[in-house]
C-alpha cells in the first residue's frame, strides 16, 4: 500500500486536530500521554498496533503551555526509556572473538548455547562454583564465512527463543570500522550483546524562518512498533554498505526521495544507548543526518512500511516528545539532538549539559 503524504503548516496542524476530535484531550497528569506502557521499551516492541491516530498526536502537539519549552524533564524520561537495566550488567559475560570483546551474553542465555559445543566455547572460572567467565567461538571456526554459517544455524536451532527473524545480517566488530569477525542475524544481535549501527535522518523544511519536520506513522502491520510515529527515513546499517549509501537507499524506499535530493543529506553526529531487558543487551549507535527538503516536497512511501506522513512544526514535535510515548523510542534521541543543534534547547534550560551528554549514554565507538 502506497502511503498518502499530506503537508501540514503550523496553522493547518492545529485546525486539523481541532476538527477531527470532539473534545480536547485530557493529558495524563496534564503533561504526559501514554498509549501503552510496554511500548515505552526500546527493546520490547508492542504486540498490537498503537492505539492513537494523527488527530491525537496533532492535538497534543499544538497545546501551548507557558514555560514548557524550558522544561527538559520530558526529554530526560525518553533518554531513560532507551537506557534501562544498567544495574543488571553483572548478569552478562563477555563474548569474545580473536581475543576482542564483540558482545555480552546473559549467563542464563549461555545455557541455551551449551548444546552447540562445536560452535561456542563456554569458559568457566576457577572459583569452584563453575560459573561462566566468558564465551568465545570454537577454534575450528577460523574465517568470517565459517562463523556466519555456523552461528546462523544456531539461530535457526534456537527457534522461538529469538523471535522476529528478519533475514538481515549485521556485521560483528569490536567497534565501528574495525575488521568484521562474522555477520549475525539482526534479530539476534541483542541476545549476543552485539553493537548495532543504524542511520536516522531528520527531513525538514524551512519556510518564513520556521522549521518543520516530516514525521512518518509506521504501518499497523509492521513487525516492530506498529502504528508508532517515526523518522522520515531510518534503518539499520547492514553488512557491506556505507552510511551515506544506506541513507540514499532508505530515502528512496521509505520516502520516495530521489538521489538528486538525498545526496545532500548531511552527517551531523551520532547518538547511542544501552538497554538491558531480560536476556537482551541492546547496544546501539545511530548515525544522524539532516536533509533540508524543498518546501513543496511531499514524501511517498515505496516499501509499504509507512502508513502516512505529516509535516509538523519543530516546536510541536518537541511537544509530542515531552508529553507522549507516540514516537518510536530511539527516534526521540535523534530529534532531541536536532533540537540542540537547531537552537530549540538552549544553555539557559536547567539540565542542558546533562541532557546533551545523556544522548550518548551507550558505547559510542
Amino acid at each position: 500500500m502506497v502511503a498518502v503524504a499530506t503537508s501540514f503548516s503550523a496553522a493547518a496542524a492545529v485546525v486539523a486536530a481541532r476538527r477531527s476530535s470532539p473534545a480536547p484531550l485530557q493529558l495524563a497528569a496534564r503533561r504526559r500521554l501514554s498509549f501503552c506502557t510496554a511500548a515505552s521499551s526500546s527493546s520490547a516492541p508492542p504486540a498490537a498496533a498503537a492505539g492513537f491516530g494523527w488527530a491525537d498526536a496533532l492535538r497534543v502537539a499544538s497545546e501551548l503551555v507557558v514555560g514548557d519549552e524550558s522544561d527538559l524533564s520530558g526529554y530526560f524520561r525518553k533518554v531513560d526509556i532507551c537506557n534501562r537495566g544498567m544495574g543488571n550488567k553483572g548478569e552478562f559475560v563477555e563474548f569474545t572473538v580473536e581475543d576482542q570483546v564483540v558482545g555480552y551474553i546473559h549467563k542464563g542465555f549461555t545455557e541455551h548455547l551449551r548444546d552447540f559445543h562445536d560452535v561456542f566455547t563456554i569458559v568457566s572460572g576457577n572459583n569452584g562454583k563453575n560459573s561462566v567467565e566468558h564465551v568465545t567461538l570454537h577454534s575450528s571456526l577460523r574465517t568470517p564465512e565459517d562463523r556466519t554459517i555456523a552461528i546462523g544455524d544456531v539461530i535457526k536451532g534456537l527457534g522461538e527463543l529469538i523471535p522476529g527473524i528478519r533475514n538481515e545480517l549485521y556485521p560483528v566488530t569490536s567497534s565501528y570500522g574495525m575488521p568484521v569477525y562474522f555477520s549475525l542475524e539482526r534479530a539476534a544481535a541483542p541476545y549476543f550483546g552485539i553493537k548495532a549501527y543504524g542511520i536516522h535522518m531528520n527531513g525538514y523544511i524551512e519556510k518564513h524562518g520556521e522549521k518543520s519536520l516530516w514525521i512518518g506513522k509506521r504501518s499497523d502491520v509492521k513487525q516492530t512498533y506498529p502504528g508508532m510515529l517515526d523518522h522520515l527515513v531510518a534503518g539499520g546499517l547492514p553488512y557491506g554498505i556505507s552510511c551515506k549509501e544506506n541513507v540514499i537507499k532508505e530515502c528512496e524506499e521509505e520516502a520516495g526521495i530521489p538521489r538528486s535530493m538525498s545526496t545532500n543529506a548531511t552527517s551531523v553526529g551520532a547518538v547511542s544507548y544501552m538497554d538491558i531487558n531480560g536476556f537482551r543487551y541492546k547496544r546501539d549507535v545511530l548515525f544522524c543526518y539532516d536533509l533540508r527538503l524543498p518546501a513543496d516536497f511531499v514524501p511517498n512511501n515505496e516499501d509499504g512500511e509507512v502508513d502516512s506522513f505529516r509535516l509538523i512544526p519543530v516546536p510541536h514535535v518537541a511537544n509530542i516528545i515531552r508529553r507522549t510515548d507516540f514516537l518510536k523510542p530511539n527516534c526521540n534521541l535523534v530529534i532531541i539532538d536536532f533540537l540542540f543543534r537547531h537552537g530549540y534547547i538552549n544553555p539557559d534550560c536547567n539540565g542542558y549539559l546533562k541532557l546533551m551528554t545523556s544522548l550518548r549514554s551507550g558505547d559510542c565507538s
